[in-house]
């Protein structure tokens, strides 16, 4: 065999072709296009709508002297928890030479009811609005979920992930905005993103230049396969019921749990119980993925136990899957019941002593039994989930140290 053919059988079995690229060796999570922006390369161009409802381009830009690009969203704890270090950053920084972008990267479409248990709003453009308003942003914040071509070229891997370029517009730091994945500034031993703008401005080597963003993955847009199938998967879900008693209905009352619990009084042939029951799953799946439950409790006749089953299946009132360990635990098989005694007025004391009567009646728990909502009559489904969240919280929070 001559040198010739053994080269080109060398070629042939070889597992890097000549045909092959960097971009084509990237790693299979990220999307076609995406690019890993590298130290020293040249800030990628964009003309993205921010919240003033203007064009925003890299140009615009041009007088400052650093440029952050801070890729953030409304739905990520982690990116909430770092708003206000971050509005911090602008207003210490100001007058010095540095300018802050933020972009959302993400395609509401994409992101599953459960990953919006910390947030009030959603990744949408017009959401984006109110949430900035309400947090008091002091920087341009710009939507990229339509085609998400910004986040693409800037190799966004989550919210939050900053970058920081130079006059010239490389790069020169790009990773964390700091270590804490905490709203408490004192939480904070690394504050990177500040090193490098502070080190930049007095003419310094950046101390630290890459680092390794935390928190939400990018949602990108063919995600949106995965919402189909967790869609699926509730729709074909199957719903256990189980009758209960007072005595049973009070153990849960206590709530000896670490779970919020979401109490709800109805009946099939109660109107307003019916109107109201899809924001209450709406609920169960949005805090799906946090210390949560929905217990609901049917004043239904026993034997009417098929037509109660068959109503929640068909309203998808199933368990979500992070609650099934925490059921198993306390030995009970779902979260639905069917009230079995005679009198209501059993109920009403087990339950809420401040019930009037009539259904349907919402009560919220906190773990130890504290009422944090209570409403009877038809609830109103947004009203209920900000009561919820304002109890839970936007964002992770430490826990607190142990007692000697």
């Amino acid at each position: 065999m001559n040198k010739l053919t053994i080269c080109l059988l060398a070629a042939m079995l070889s597992p890097l072709t000549n045909a092959e690229t960097p971009k084509a060796k990237k790693s299979s999570s990220q999307p076609a296009g995406f690019h890993e922006l590298k130290i020293g390369e040249a800030a990628p161009d964009f003309e993205l709508v921010g919240i003033d409802e203007e064009k925003h381009a890299l140009k615009d830009y041009d007088d400052a002297d650093l440029l952050m690009i801070a890729f953030l969203s409304n739905h990520c704890p982690t990116s909430q928890a770092v708003e206000g270090r971050i509005k911090k950053l602008v207003k210490d920084f100001k007058g010095k030479g540095l300018k802050l972008v933020a972009i959302n990267p993400n395609d509401p479409a994409a992101l599953r009811p459960d990953e919006l248990g910390y947030s009030k709003y959603n990744d949408s453009f017009p959401e984006m609005k109110h949430h900035a308003k309400e947090q008091g942003f002091n920087f341009p914040y710009l939507y990229d979920g339509e085609t998400q071509k910004t986040s693409l070229a800037y190799g966004c891997l989550a919210t939050p992930h900053v970058m920081i370029f130079d006059k010239e517009r490389k790069l020169r730091y790009q990773g964390r905005l700091d270590d804490s994945r905490y709203a408490d500034e004192a939480t904070v031993t690394a504050p990177d993103a500040r090193n490098a703008i502070e080190a930049l401005l007095a003419d310094k080597p950046v101390p630290v230049e890459v680092t390794k963003p935390h928190g939400c993955s990018t949602k990108w847009i063919d995600k949106r396969s995965q919402l189909a199938a967790d869609n699926e998967k509730w729709e074909k879900g199957e719903v256990e019921v189980e009758l209960i008693d007072a005595k049973g209905i009070a153990a849960l009352r206590k709530n000896d749990t670490k779970k919020v619990r979401l109490f709800n009084v109805w009946a099939t042939w109660c109107g307003p119980c019916v109107n109201e029951f899809p924001e209450l799953v709406a609920t169960s799946r949005k805090f799906g993925l946090r210390d949560f439950e929905f217990i609901s409790i049917s004043m239904d006749d026993p034997k009417e136990l098929p037509a109660v089953k068959a109503f929640l299946e068909k309203h998808n009132a199933i368990v979500h899957d992070k609650l099934k360990p925490s059921l198993k635990a306390e030995g009970r098989q779902g979260n639905a019941y069917i009230f079995n005694e005679a009198s209501s007025d059993a109920l009403i004391q087990a339950l809420d002593p401040e019930w009037p009567g009539p259904i349907p009646h919402t009560l919220v728990i906190a773990p130890g039994g504290e009422v944090i909502f209570r409403h009877n009559g038809e609830i109103d489904g947004e009203d209920l989930r900000a009561k919820i969240l304002e109890y839970m919280g936007r964002f992770y929070v430490p826990e607190p140290e142990a007692k000697p």
